[in-house]
């Protein structure tokens, strides 16, 4: 498998975490421009890859994950504004014929990321 996935799993309940809005943006010298705007599904994760391997360039991304509307779903009582309220992270794309998989594991008060398989 080629191209860019993701997922996203609530640690605080354990399960993974259901209608998260996840864009995708690009980076490069202009600025940032949004590529796509998706929702995660059941499982957490988005039904089709957000980049398919024809569809990725070198270079820099960034996922910005919408985690307090998710919480806020949730009915968790969150400080307002939240400590976390939407998650950025920025990754480099260095070989366009591989996978990239970045899992997002979050609670509202802290989130671990990695290139996962």
């Amino acid at each position: 498998m080629t191209g860019l996935t993701t997922h996203v799993l609530d640690l605080t309940h354990g399960i993974p975490a259901a209608d998260v809005l996840v864009q995708l943006l690009k980076l490069g010298d202009e600025g940032a421009s949004l590529i796509k705007s998706v929702r995660t599904n059941g499982d957490g994760r988005i039904d089709l890859p957000l980049l398919s391997a024809e569809e990725m360039w070198l270079g820099e991304y960034e996922f910005l994950f919408f985690i307090g509307d998710y919480f806020r779903g949730k009915e968790l009582p969150l400080p307002e504004p939240a400590f976390l309220d939407k998650v950025s992270i920025r990754f480099g794309v260095a070989d366009v014929n591989a996978h990239y998989h970045v899992p997002l594991l979050v609670s509202p008060w802290g989130y671990q990321v990695y290139r996962g398989s």
